[in-house]
């Protein structure tokens, strides 16, 4: 991507962590699931949950914490503002995407005669605090409603070239621009109307709506990189083709050594996945993006 030129966003916070022993407690998710189970279990399913307590096992962390319960402290976590901090270069291409996305957006809201309002990324190392809980790298990046906040550890981009075989800029553009896809379709109330269903629907049925609601935020991150022409350089589609193809749900499980089971995604296959992106990316059009046909 041509990101030289691009100005970078203001909308940031750098989270330091400061010690403390497990992570929930008292301050992140109370004395309940609270709710970063529920967003991890409506985004990855009950495997997923069981995949990040595991994780935290392995890593010498305690599971209990996530619940709840356990005798763990909350980390103490700092929030430095822009202008304190020194960034990454990795944060400022970040900031850099963040930044293109706002002006995008803000012209697709500005012809509806809406004002977009941007969301703010939030950089930590390891672990964090988001408005839905404790935030853990083993997540991956996402999206916050209660806060609208997008958390990102920059480490998984690494992950991304290294596990996953996705190198270049463009799939730092795709990640960021998918989970400002999420904020979309909060400020819209496409959100809200999603989770209503799924409250109505079977475990399989729920989890089908949440692929819809992956692929659309795909979709929406298509959209961002068609409409900023001055990005796009060659090679960029080929790499957010193999982005998309490797973080599909029956690549990953397929990598994990199981055989794919589609009831059980929630992300989208990886055809579905690079599909989506692809029709963002060739329409510019978020109108294109309707993945549910009128189903909400």
């Amino acid at each position: 991507m041509r990101l030289d030129d691009e100005q970078e966003s203001s909308n940031f916070e750098v989270q330091d962590g400061r010690g403390g022993g497990g992570l929930g407690g008292g301050g992140g998710l109370g004395g309940g699931l609270g709710m970063l189970l529920p967003l991890i279990g409506s985004r990855f399913g009950c495997g997923g949950i069981a995949v990040v307590l595991i994780i935290m096992v392995v890593m010498g962390g305690n599971p209990l914490s996530m619940l709840g319960g356990g005798s763990g402290n909350s980390p103490q976590v700092e929030t430095r503002q822009p202008g304190t901090q020194e960034l990454t270069d990795i944060q400022r291409t970040s900031l850099k995407v963040l930044g293109s996305t706002e002006r995008r957006w803000a012209d697709i809201f500005k012809a509806h005669g809406e004002v977009y309002p941007a969301p703010t990324l939030v950089f930590y190392s390891q672990a964090g605090q988001s408005g839905c809980g404790a935030a853990q790298s083993a997540m991956g990046p996402f999206y916050c409603p209660a806060d609208k906040r997008i958390y990102l550890d920059t480490d998984f981009f690494r992950e991304m070239e290294s596990r996953f075989n996705a190198p270049g800029d463009f799939p730092i553009g795709y990640i960021i621009a998918h989970e400002v896809g999420h904020h979309i379709q909060t400020i819209t109330g496409e959100a809200n109307k999603i989770r209503a269903a799924q409250q109505r629907a079977s475990e399989a049925q729920g989890n089908a709506l949440q692929v819809k609601m992956e692929l659309q935020a795909d979709c929406y991150a298509g959209v961002w990189a068609a409409r900023d022409t001055n990005l796009m350089e060659p090679g960029d589609l080929e790499e957010g083709m193999r982005a998309a193809e490797a973080i599909g749900d029956d690549t990953l499980q397929k990598s994990a050594g199981r055989r794919p089971v589609p009831e059980s995604f929630t992300h989208g296959s990886s055809e579905q996945r690079m599909q989506w992106l692809r029709k963002g990316l060739s329409t510019g059009d978020p109108a294109q993006c309707d993945t549910f046909g009128g189903s909400i």
